[in-house]
C-alpha cells in the first residue's frame, strides 16, 4: 500500500526566548537565599544560637533548589542550538522542575521527623531570638516571592499574547514555566514555614504553649509536601509525554477529518506529546479514500494550528472498489 510521510521541524518556535526574565529572576534569588543562609550560619556559630543555625541550614536547602532551577536555564540556552537535542531542551527545565519537587519531599520528611522528635524530646526554645530569625526569613522570602512572581505574570502574558494570535478558539490549558513555578514554591514554602513558626512561637513564648512549634512544624511538612506533589504530578506528565487529553489532540482530528467531495478521510492513528511550554509535535496516520490527498494537504490543515511546530504524516490510499 503507498504511503506519503513528511516531517517538519521548526527550531525557532521550539527554542522559547521568553525564559530570559526568568532566568534572571531565579539567580537574583538564588544569591538572595545564599547571602541570607550565609549570614545565618555564620550568626549562629558566633552567637551559639541552634535557632540561627536550624534555620541557615534549612534556607541553604532552598537555595540548592533555586540554583537547580537556575543551571537549567542555562544549559536549555546553552544546548538550544545542539542537533543531538532533537526536539529542543526544553525538557531539561522541566527535568529541574521534578528533581526540585523530589527535594522539597525530602525537605517535608525532615521538617516531620524533627517535628516529631521536638514533640516526644522537648528542647529549651530562645523564643526572642528565634522569633527575629523567623521574621527576617519571612521577610528575605516575600522579596525573593515578589522578583519570582513578577517573571510569573510577564510569562503568563506571553502566553495570552500568543494564543490571541490564533485564528481559532482554543480551550483555556495552563502553560506554567515549570521550572519557575519550582522555584517559587520553595520560596512559598519557606514564607509558609516561616508564619507557621512566627505564630508557633509566639504562642510559647506568651503562653507557654511549647508544643504548638513542633505542631506547627507538622502542619508546614503537610503543607509543603501537597505542593510538591501537585509539581511532581505537572512535570512526571510532560517528561512521560502524557499528553493524550490535551485539547489539542481533538482539534488536530477535527482539521483532518473535514469533509471533502474528494472522499472521507480519517485518522487512524495520531500521536502528540509537547516539546516546548507551548508547542507540540505530532505523528499521525490516516486512511483516506481522497487519491488525491497529500501530506501538503494536512500540513495546511494543520497550519492553523500554530503550536504544531513538528509533524510526521503517513498516507494510506483506500482504493475504491
Amino acid at each position: 500500500m503507498p504511503t506519503e510521510s513528511h516531517a517538519d521541524l521548526k527550531h525557532s518556535h521550539i527554542f522559547d526566548t521568553s525564559n530570559e526574565l526568568a532566568e534572571r529572576s531565579t539567580r537574583i534569588v538564588m544569591w538572595i537565599t545564599a547571602a541570607t543562609m550565609l549570614l545565618e550560619i555564620t550568626a549562629g556559630w558566633w552567637y551559639n544560637s541552634m535557632a540561627l543555625l536550624a534555620d541557615g541550614w534549612h534556607m541553604s536547602s532552598h537555595a540548592l533548589a533555586i540554583g537547580l532551577a537556575t543551571l537549567a536555564y542555562a544549559s536549555a540556552r546553552q544546548y538550544a542550538t545542539d542537533p543531538r537535542f532533537a526536539f529542543g531542551t526544553w525538557k531539561i527545565e522541566v527535568l529541574a522542575g521534578f528533581a526540585s519537587a523530589i527535594f522539597l519531599l525530602g525537605v517535608a520528611a525532615l521538617m516531620v521527623l524533627g517535628s516529631v522528635e521536638r514533640l516526644f524530646s522537648p528542647q529549651p526554645i530562645q523564643y526572642q531570638e528565634a522569633i527575629v530569625v523567623a521574621v527576617l526569613g519571612l521577610l528575605v522570602n516575600i522579596v525573593c516571592a515578589l522578583i519570582l512572581g513578577k517573571a510569573h505574570h510577564h510569562d503568563h502574558g506571553h502566553d495570552q499574547a500568543h494564543s490571541h494570535a490564533h485564528s481559532h478558539a482554543h480551550q483555556h490549558v495552563d502553560h506554567d514555566d515549570l521550572n519557575l513555578k519550582s522555584a517559587y514554591l520553595h520560596v512559598i514554602a519557606d514564607a509558609a514555614t516561616s508564619v507557621l513558626a512566627i505564630i508557633a512561637l509566639i504562642g510559647g513564648w506568651v503562653y507557654g504553649w511549647w508544643w504548638l512549634d513542633p505542631l506547627m512544624g507538622t502542619v508546614g511538612a503537610i503543607l509543603v509536601a501537597l505542593w510538591a506533589k501537585g509539581l511532581i504530578v505537572q512535570t512526571g506528565a510532560v517528561l512521560l509525554d502524557r499528553e493524550m487529553d490535551h485539547p489539542v489532540v481533538q482539534e488536530i482530528r477535527e482539521v483532518i477529518e473535514v469533509p471533502s467531495d474528494r472522499g472521507a478521510t480519517h485518522v487512524t492513528d495520531l500521536h502528540v506529546w509537547r516539546v516546548g511550554k507551548q508547542v507540540y509535535s505530532c505523528a499521525l496516520t490516516v486512511h483516506t479514500h481522497d487519491a488525491a490527498l497529500t501530506a501538503s494537504d494536512i500540513r495546511a490543515r494543520l497550519a492553523v494550528h500554530h503550536e504544531i511546530v513538528h509533524s510526521t504524516i503517513e498516507i494510506q490510499p483506500i482504493k475504491r472498489q
